[in-house]
């Protein structure tokens, strides 16, 4: 009986190390292709918000043997106009043919033409950024046979708020401007070139090492002709935030998952970022330094949650020291 037990649990402990955490394999999918699916809604205006949920919901966030082995993410079959690759998989029923591609951007580029079609010719007719009409226009279409498929696809936007993408989208097709078709690195890659650009800097001498850290962080650093991170009072890297601003597209600029961008900066799901307040880049101070005033009169509007993003101090922090406040009265920051 107790053997039997111990190869159950390594049975599942094999699985649990096979499958991975879903949820982050879903973070990880978005942030690997949010960009081609905000790509192919400027050129095609498909939303980007729907390619992303189809891709989740058809290739289980890339997981699928048709994604890993076929670079396939949307499940489309081979059907007679099909010439490329081919690879087989059991679904409506066995050994079904669905299309081989080279790369997964061909898969992305191949699910906009094949919606191209005129047998979704009335999606087109909706707006670029209407989701929820698109969700249910595709299961009208008959892309799935599931009648669930139009929710299915509605709970993936906006559990992980997929419908910022489309925003993103729109931006750039009021502009005119194209986005950049980015090289969609997972984030496995992405810490692999670290480590190798890291071993690649190793050698060149202790003494340089000891002369950056003594060197004092500068107050602000230059990031392109785009951002200007600057260093608070409290020393916690924060940006302005310019007109436009959403959680994803900050998130995409300074390489951090759209969850950082919010808990920084006690952001909800649903808050929009206004042009010319603060974003931390990284996680607030839970006490203010000893040289910083010990009180502050706040301004007309001002709540704990402007006066945390001042002083980039805890929220939690100033909550617990102001337990009992009132708007106007004089808040403790230490």
């Amino acid at each position: 009986m107790k053997r039997r037990f111990f190869i159950y649990v390594l049975v599942f402990l094999s699985l649990v190390s096979f499958t991975g955490d879903p949820n982050q394999a879903r973070i990880d999918y978005i942030s690997q292709w949010k960009d081609e699916a905000i790509y192919q809604m400027y050129v095609h205006k498909i939303p980007a918000s729907v390619t992303l949920a189809q891709g989740i919901l058809e290739s289980r966030s890339g997981l699928s043997r048709l994604a890993t082995e076929g670079n396939n993410h949307f499940g489309i079959k081979c059907h007679n106009d099909w010439s490329g690759g081919k690879i087989y998989e059991d679904d409506e029923t066995k050994k079904e043919c669905f299309r081989n591609y080279k790369t997964a951007k061909e898969s992305f580029e191949d699910h906009s033409l094949f919606l191209l079609k005129k047998r979704y010719e009335p999606l087109f007719k909706l707006k670029t950024d209407d989701y929820k009409g698109w969700a249910k226009g595709l299961r009208e279409c008959g892309y799935a046979t599931n009648k669930k498929y139009a929710d299915l696809l509605i709970k993936i936007i906006e559990e992980n708020d997929l419908h910022e993408c489309d925003k993103l989208g729109m931006e750039f097709i009021k502009k005119g401007k194209m986005p950049d078709r980015k090289e969609s690195k997972t984030k496995k890659e992405k810490r692999k070139e670290k480590e190798n650009n890291n071993e690649e800097g190793k050698g060149k001498g202790k003494t340089k090492e000891r002369d950056e850290e003594q060197t004092e962080t500068p107050r602000s650093i230059n990031i392109g002709s785009d951002y200007t991170v600057t260093l608070s009072p409290n020393r916690v890297k924060y940006i302005i935030a310019k007109d436009g601003e959403t959680h994803y597209s900050l998130a995409d600029a300074f390489d951090m998952n759209v969850w950082q961008i919010r808990k920084y900066n006690d952001l909800e799901k649903g808050n929009a970022i206004k042009e010319g307040t603060i974003i931390y880049l990284q996680p607030k101070r839970n006490r203010m330094d000893s040289s910083a005033p010990s009180t502050y009169t706040p301004e007309a509007g001002e709540d704990l949650r402007t006066i945390s993003q001042k002083f980039a101090l805890k929220l939690n922090s100033l909550q617990k020291l102001n337990e009992g406040y009132e708007a106007g009265n004089v808040v403790r920051l230490r």
